[in-house]
C-alpha cells in the first residue's frame, strides 16, 4: 500500500509562502487521486484541495481558491500544495491523503494518509 510522506512545513509571517511536498512510497502513486486536508487546534480536519492522478483537474476549498495551488509530479512520486499569501487562520497541520478512482473531497473516503505537517502563520 502506498505510503505518504509530507514535508515543508514551517513558520512563515502572515502574507508569506510555503510549499508542501507529499511523497509517496511507490510508483503506483500516479495511480492515485491526492489532497490535501489540515487540521487547526480544536477543530475538525477539512478539505484544502485535490488533483486528480493525471494533474489534469483540481478542486480549491474556498478559502484555498486564489491563494493556493496543487500539484503533482509523477515521474517524482511527489505531490505539492503551494500556499501564497498566508493568513494566521492558515495555521494548521496540514495531511495529504490518497485515493485511486473518483475524486472526492471528503475527509471520510480516504484511507491512506500522511502523518502531517505544521504550518504556523503569524500576524
Amino acid at each position: 500500500q502506498v505510503q505518504l510522506i509530507e514535508s515543508g512545513g514551517g513558520s512563515v509571517q502572515a502574507g508569506g509562502s510555503l510549499r508542501l511536498s507529499c511523497t509517496a512510497s511507490e510508483y503506483t502513486f500516479r495511480d492515485y487521486n491526492m489532497a490535501w486536508f489540515r487540521q487547526a487546534p480544536g477543530k475538525e480536519r477539512v478539505f484544502v484541495a485535490v488533483i486528480d492522478s493525471s494533474g489534469s483537474e483540481t478542486y480549491y476549498s474556498d478559502s484555498a481558491k486564489g491563494r493556493f495551488t496543487i500539484a503533482r509530479d509523477n515521474a517524482k512520486n511527489t505531490g505539492y500544495l503551494q500556499m501564497n499569501s498566508l493568513k494566521p487562520e492558515d495555521t494548521a497541520v496540514y495531511y495529504c491523503a490518497a485515493r485511486p478512482g473518483t475524486v472526492v473531497l471528503g475527509k471520510y473516503l480516504y484511507h491512506i494518509w500522511g502523518q502531517g505537517t505544521q504550518v504556523t502563520v503569524s500576524s
